[in-house]
């Protein structure tokens, strides 16, 4: 097996020494074996799988633990335990295809808001129901609530019911979330929105990352989450690729 140098290493990969040093005090390489003189050994092993962390991490997505599973993917590859590496990534892909999903459906109803399109209430489930619908803790529930993100009605014995409108309005809000929106952004626009139908949603939002609106915002973050399903993909070829060279 060929051995590497560290600025060998930065040169092929096309990073800086430091980083390199980095990766390894992360946990994202392999053990590395050093010289008498102090120098470190790398191997073929950790050339591939610093390329394969800089695949993972090439797109950014937060959601949801999405970003914490892939780092484990990562740190699992270099154990040389490729099937649980490999099972990560399935679930890392399977995770991505949920949360575009959950986008595109927040643009038709983005669409349909914006449109002033409102529909009699066919459901009123309880806070439990909505957890588990669209897959939000209850502590976040309660967190948009206590913003004043949602005015969650109550029956007479005190509970709390939630309408199509409100679901409606929570998957919203979680789609803006998952794009990087501040509470207090979603809150501006949802005030603005609903004194005056149709308010500046760009401007309503104003926040210093983007200047999009609610629908470009949603397009956005399906864009990058296509990307991160590639990109999940090309991993599965590479860790398929590792565990017979490596293995």
């Amino acid at each position: 097996m060929n051995t590497y140098t560290t600025s060998d290493v930065a040169k092929i990969i096309g990073i800086h020494s430091n980083t390199v040093r980095l990766y390894e005090e992360w946990g994202l390489l392999p053990p590395v074996e050093r010289k008498p003189n102090g120098y470190r050994i790398f191997t073929d092993f950790h050339i591939e799988q610093l390329r394969l962390a800089r695949l993972a991490f090439q797109i950014e997505v937060l959601q949801n633990g999405l970003r914490k599973k892939i780092v484990l993917m990562v740190k699992t590859a270099a154990t040389k335990d490729f099937d649980a590496a490999l099972s990560l990534t399935e679930e890392y892909r399977k995770q991505l295809r949920q949360e575009r999903a959950n986008a595109e459906e927040a643009i038709c109803i983005a669409k349909q808001l914006l449109r002033g399109v409102t529909e009699e209430n066919s459901h009123f489930l309880k806070r439990k129901e909505v957890s588990d619908y669209l897959d939000i803790s209850m502590d976040t529930l309660r967190n948009w609530e206590m913003n004043g993100l949602l005015a969650v009605k109550r029956k007479q014995n005190g509970y709390r019911v939630y309408t199509d409108e409100d679901i409606k309005q929570l998957k919203i809000i979680r789609s803006l979330r998952c794009a990087g929106y501040s509470l207090e952004a979603i809150l501006r626009m949802l005030q603005q929105l609903s004194k005056n139908p149709s308010t500046d949603i760009r401007k309503a939002l104003n926040t210093p990352k983007t200047d999009a609106e609610i629908i470009t915002v949603c397009d956005k973050l399906i864009v990058s989450l296509q990307n991160a399903e590639k990109n999940a993909e090309n991993m599965i070829e590479m860790l398929e690729d590792m565990k017979i060279r490596f293995s």
